[in-house]
């Protein structure tokens, strides 16, 4: 039977879930035209991808994600950019619900006022072109860090907040960061903040019932996140780490499975599979009921694979790594047992990890007090893993 905090939790929780208005949903539309520039791909585009009909389509899919897993390397390679750039301007919001927009409300005023100050964004042109302008300028928050001894840190974190975060999620973590002497890049993701397209109002092309589009939109990010790491080896950095959560983890986990020199891992909540995460999810039923009437779960699992952390785990545990994974006991968005499918598999590959479950839900993570729990540990282990690498 259920406990008093179970049920009370799982009702917050829902709650939580389902007090936005604006989740749409859209028509299954596999976005194969998405796919054509893919390295997979490798001329055998179809000719007409929109004369093939869902089984063909379906069928499309499921094999370019088995050459996808297959050659992964390719998928996720880059061309390191060349017009990397600090940009200072005022901090902005973006909102992406009503709440939100009652704290732009503020914010405007404080800009009126004169309270708030420029800071500095980095910014450059992402190796993955999409039809949006927009989205394919990277923008990221750079909080700087000093050392002891007074000089720019030599040690760095990349941040990506949770799917539809406002452009001041997570900018708290970051300054924890800093205490600790460790520089931050808060990244926003693909169609996140000043990213998203103008049409939308939520980050939605991010995750959707577009097949082709959600797939791109993490190699995007996957891309990067490499190339954030690029800029700060031209800053002196010698130490990398990254922290990603929900969304963000899934990204940060394909993108250190992809590149050795991320070596310090925070995993704010984490799944196996990213079919299984939509499916299940109380935050995704909109994108369910798309693709219900044509999918399954084992089906939609195949459809996304390759995007799918766990189809890179042999890959990530192949380099030296300290991981941090927190979870959520009443979490209706990433299930526990997705989660402690991801410790099974942790402890499986005999990684360097540390798992905490927390008394709450994947949403209700983001309310007091279990924001400054949820904070403390991932602070402290960011700090005492990189004391760590430098002790040897």
């Amino acid at each position: 039977m259920p406990t008093l905090w179970e049920k009370w939790m799982y009702a917050w929780e829902t709650r939580l879930t389902t007090r936005d208005t604006n989740r749409i949903v859209r028509p299954l539309e596999w976005g194969i035209e998405w796919t054509r520039n893919w390295p997979q791909v490798n001329g055998n585009f179809p000719k007409n991808p929109a004369d093939l009909d869902d089984v063909r389509a379906e069928r499309y899919f499921h094999e370019l994600n088995q050459r996808i897993v297959a050659d992964s390397d390719r998928f996720f390679g880059y061309d390191t950019p060349s017009d990397f750039r600090l940009e200072e301007r005022l901090p902005e919001l973006f909102p992406t619900n009503v709440r939100q927009q009652r704290q732009l409300a503020k914010l405007e005023q404080q800009a009126r006022r004169g309270k708030l100050k420029p800071v500095p964004f980095l910014r450059f042109t992402s190796p993955v072109r999409t039809p949006y302008p927009e989205n394919d300028v990277v923008n990221a928050r750079w909080f700087p860090a000093l050392d002891r001894a007074g000089k720019p840190s030599k040690k760095a974190v990349i941040v990506l907040p949770q799917w539809n975060a406002d452009a001041f999620s997570h900018n708290a973590l970051c300054k924890v960061m800093n205490r600790y002497g460790v520089s931050a890049l808060r990244l926003s993701k693909p169609y996140h903040d000043i990213r998203r397209p103008a049409e939308i109002e939520r980050s939605d092309y991010a995750v959707s019932s577009n097949v082709g589009r959600t797939m791109d939109s993490c190699r995007q990010a996957v891309c990067d996140i490499r190339c954030c790491l690029d800029w700060l080896e031209m800053q002196g950095c010698e130490r990398y780490g990254i922290l990603g959560t929900s969304l963000g983890s899934c990204y940060a986990f394909i993108a250190s499975a992809h590149d050795a020199r991320i070596e310090v891992n925070a995993f704010n909540h984490a799944s196996t599979y990213f079919g299984d995460v939509v499916w299940t999810g109380q935050s995704t039923r909109h994108i369910r009921a798309a693709l219900e009437d044509v999918m399954d779960p084992d089906r939609l699992r195949q459809v996304w694979l390759a995007i799918s952390p766990t189809s890179y785990m042999r890959k990530f545990a192949a380099h030296r790594k300290k991981v941090l994974v927190v979870y959520s006991k009443y979490d209706l968005t990433f299930l526990r047992e997705f989660s402690e499918q991801v410790v099974a598999l942790f402890k499986q590959h005999q990684l360097d990890f540390k798992a905490v479950a927390l008394p709450c839900g994947h949403y209700t993570v983001g309310e007091i007090p279990f924001k400054f729990i949820d904070g403390w540990h991932l602070g402290s282990f960011i700090y005492s893993a990189f004391k760590q690498l430098e002790i040897g």
